[in-house]
């Protein structure tokens, strides 16, 4: 079993500074984590605190926020987790699916879904 890593661009919320970086994809992450160094200079802040279980069974407390995240042309604004250093920037599932994607387990890549609205 591999690991899949695709390049994104996350944005400020009017989409005037970006950065393109790549990520880890992990459909079992509920949140993207990207690092606190690139959201501070996007100039996002974060809302809140949040305790997070890691693999390894430790609880860590990251702060919080959201960032507009694209992915071949589709864009979505997505939760956030602030990394730290040591935190692996991974695309999380909500992003995934805010973003109409799922990661096909065979192929190990990326392949548009259809939103449903309902």
């Amino acid at each position: 079993m591999g690991f899949t890593f695709i390049k994104v661009r996350v944005y400020n919320f009017d989409l005037s500074m970006w950065e393109d970086i790549e990520v880890l994809v992990d459909s079992g992450a509920i949140y993207t984590s990207i690092p606190r160094n690139i959201l501070e200079k996007l100039g996002l802040k974060p809302i809140a605190k949040q305790k997070l279980r890691l693999f390894s069974a430790e609880v860590v407390e990251r702060d919080i926020g959201g960032v507009v995240v694209e992915y071949e042309g589709r864009r979505a604004i997505v939760p956030v987790i602030f990394g730290e250093s040591g935190d692996i920037p991974v695309l999380g599932v909500t992003a995934l699916e805010s973003l109409g994607y799922q990661l096909d387990p065979v192929t190990k890549k990326l392949k548009p879904v259809e939103l449903l609205m309902v």
